[in-house]
């Protein structure tokens, strides 16, 4: 049960459950004041020994004759720049005067059970008031009027602290939000390793590691979206905590656009965290009366390693940030048509592929790129959403009709964002793309930005999926953007501002999601931006899966998808079996290796199956029925990363069924070895009073035996002995289906 304490003798809120505490003073020039984020440890009336204080050399003193009360030496809650504070601040406003000094001050609070909705922008939740309990701490300026407010939710289960800020100008003239964080955070040491999980387009989110030291490390995006390049997450773990063991904080940021993570190490090693909206080029106007809340931050505490960690965000993601119809029901498996004929396809073609796909057990058919317009290729059409009848002379509704026809779904793809000015939709609205006033104007994939921050934009986009999804029989939508934003100018927006234009356009992203989802509650949306670009808790909300990554690549798959994990539900993980030679990187894998690892997310195929081989076709028959029983564990069951692909040529993991008596794992060696050593990996999450069946091998064991001792995966010189009927080499990979075994 969450509870939040406010002692009033001693000014300290406390809030806490099984398993953290967050304690906040208010100190006695009315800002707060930082005691303590970690382990539960029992409340009571009186933490002010967690408030150090002392003097020191060069140091800038609040009050005349004190010289112990300095802001640069307080560890605080959401700290303004420029009154005796030196470092980077959570917020920053310009006033009429020029003038950034701004003195928020304690006026009030409420605590209320459950936690509230964040207007316009996406959230976790809860479905009762006993899932959470929120304290909103209200302050003011005294000179501007402004008003601040910060959130807090913690949730009953796990290490969970939401948090955002809220702003209400009650001035009577204009400011200028500047900086605006979600979260900031003071730690009382630097004793921590930063993780980030970082890459480029076809290697998103691989994990990066780094000591923090004094000084500023950083990630973030000015794309306009939160990027291939770096995810809006990261993780400070204690130097000796690693999966399963030891001290981890996780930030996770519940947006899409620009962001900034950042930890700063002060010369006395405290270490400042801040999450929120970059403040690069962000300037937010907030006239007399008016209302801005920054996006939400979310906060994990774990004290058994990043795997309980990544458990706690999984489970709140799942349950609590992704909603609807799909929220709790297992993936379709599908085929996707892009990679099997990209744009070289006609309605006969993709009936024939959805046949074959039928036959083998599929359950959706994917139409991607190309249906639309004058799309024959990436010069144009994007805009014109209307079935190009050459192609399809029956239009989506046709052939929707004709696929449900052959008993499966019917899914497509769209990239509502984009357009091409070789379409009738730039040709009647050249002005609609961000672009700045004499200025030239930059491409990507020869497309151009939608100016979502524009109402008629969006109604105009709307109007013409709401079209083609009411007139057809469509239960899954791809949403894909394929660029970042450039020359971000808005022709519908003052001078003054152009720098709410990113967050903007954010805002209009996800009201188009809104609308959709709520007139088309049953279809499944899926995120996609030239694979990983966008892949975040923000679009999670509207879209419970998204594409990790376009590179299909089962090798590249590992580290892509054991980095996805480390915050992301697996049944977010949108993992598809591709054709060989891989695309991307024009690797062979062997099939049974491609399907083990897609295993491990929603599955499906990125190939059209008419050119498997017989015995290729048998194998993808028993894939796809093997998802089919296991589905439900695989995608909801609780994950365990065991190997890393970042350590070593293993990578293992698994996930165990709610009620511990199933158990899948996955095994998978890059390179082959000679003559190679014994080997085992120690499970996790099991009953250890339950005997497993290894249905693999047929062997039997305890839980404890295999968590404590290992499931043995060692196949010495398997493969390489002259006479072996089974020839093992490179990319192999194995599935180990544990079950509990019946006593009778």
């Amino acid at each position: 049960m969450a509870k939040i304490t406010f002692h009033e003798e001693t000014k300290t809120f406390h809030l806490y459950n099984r398993d953290i505490s967050y304690i906040i003073s208010i100190m006695e020039n009315g800002h707060l004041e930082q005691l303590y984020y970690g382990k539960r440890i029992h409340d009571k009336a009186d933490f002010s020994y967690l408030a150090e204080r002392c003097s020191r050399p060069m140091t800038s003193y609040i009050y005349e004759g004190d010289r112990t009360f300095s802001l640069e030496h307080i560890r605080q809650e959401y700290p303004v720049y420029g009154s005796t504070d030196y470092r980077h601040p959570a917020v920053e406003v310009l006033q009429e005067n020029g003038s950034r000094i701004m003195d928020f001050q304690y006026e009030g609070h409420e605590i209320s059970s459950g936690k509230p909705r964040l207007s316009g922008l996406p959230a976790t939740y809860t479905e009762s008031d006993e899932e959470a309990e929120t304290l909103v701490i209200q302050l003011r300026d005294g000179v501007t009027g402004v008003r601040l407010e910060l959130l807090y939710t913690i949730f009953s289960e796990g290490g969970v602290i939401a948090r955002s800020a809220r702003f209400r100008n009650d001035g009577g003239r204009a400011v200028h939000l500047l900086t605006a964080m979600s979260l900031s955070l003071d730690l009382p040491d630097k004793e921590y390793v930063w993780m980030q999980f970082s890459g480029a387009w076809a290697r998103e989110r691989h994990i990066k590691n780094r000591v923090l030291e004094q000084g500023i490390v950083a990630i973030d995006s000015l794309r306009g979206n939160s990027s291939h390049e770096h995810n809006p997450f990261m993780v400070l773990r204690r130097p000796n905590a690693a999966e399963d063991v030891g001290e981890v904080i996780g930030f996770s940021l519940v947006y899409s656009g620009n962001f900034r993570i950042q930890a700063e190490v002060d010369t006395h090693d405290v270490t400042r965290v801040t999450v929120g909206i970059s403040p690069e080029g962000f300037d937010w106007k907030l006239d007399a009366g008016e209302i801005f809340q920054t996006p939400e931050a979310v906060m994990v505490y774990s004290s058994d390693g990043l795997n309980g960690m990544s458990r706690t965000f999984h489970h709140l993601y799942r349950k609590r940030l992704a909603r609807g119809y799909w929220r709790d029901r297992v993936r379709p498996i599908l085929n996707n048509n892009w990679e099997a004929t990209y744009f070289d396809f006609t309605q006969d073609k993709l009936i024939e592929i959805a046949k074959k796909a039928k036959e083998c057990g599929v359950e959706l058919f994917v139409l991607d790129d190309g249906w639309f317009g004058a799309r024959s290729n990436d010069h144009a059409g994007l805009g014109d959403w209307a079935a190009n009848k050459e192609r399809l002379p029956y239009g989506i509704s046709g052939l929707s009709e004709a696929i449900e026809n052959l008993g499966m779904g019917f899914g497509l793809w769209f990239e509502p964002e984009m357009v091409n000015k070789d379409s009738d939709l730039y040709r009647a609205h050249p002005d609609w793309i961000l672009k700045t006033p004499e200025r030239s104007v930059s491409h990507g994939r020869h497309q151009y930005v939608l100016d979502f921050s524009r109402k008629e934009v969006v109604d105009c986009i709307y109007g013409m999926m709401y079209k083609i999804l009411s007139e057809s029989k469509i239960s899954y939508i791809k949403w894909d953007m394929n660029r970042s934003i450039t020359e971000c100018y808005s022709a519908a927006l003052p001078a003054d501002r152009q720098g709410e234009v990113f967050h903007r356009y954010i805002l209009g992203v996800y009201d188009l999601y809104e609308r959709l989802i709520s007139a088309f509650p049953k279809i499944l949306f899926e995120s996609c931006a030239s694979g990983g670009g966008r892949f975040d808790p923000g679009i999670l909300y509207y879209a419970p899966q998204g594409w990790a990554s376009d590179d299909s690549d089962a090798v590249e798959r590992l580290k892509i998808q054991y980095g996805t994990s480390m915050c992301y539900p697996i049944s977010s993980i949108g993992s598809h079996v591709s054709v060989i030679p891989n695309h991307q990187v024009f690797r062979n894998t062997p099939l049974h290796t491609r399907a083990n690892v897609a295993y491990f997310g929603t599955f499906g195929y990125e190939l059209d199956l008419n050119k498997l081989t017989d015995e290729e076709l048998l194998e993808v028959k028993d894939q796809i029925a093997f998802m089919k029983e296991y589905r439900e564990i695989l995608q909801f069951g609780d994950f365990y990363r065991l190997k890393s692909p970042f350590e070593g040529n293993e990578t293992v993991w698994m996930t165990v069924s709610e009620d511990k008596k199933t158990a899948v794992v996955g095994w998978y060696r890059v390179l082959n070895g000679v003559n190679l050593p014994y080997s085992r990996v120690r499970l996790q999450g099991l009953n250890p009073d339950v005997v497993y069946e290894n249905l693999l091998d047929g062997t039997e064991h305890y839980g404890d035996e295999l968590m404590h001792v290992g499931l043995i995966t060692s196949d010495g010189m398997a493969g390489q002995l002259e006479g072996d009927a089974e020839r093992i080499t490179d990319f192999e990979s194995r599935i180990y289906l544990l079950k509990e075994k019946t006593v009778c």
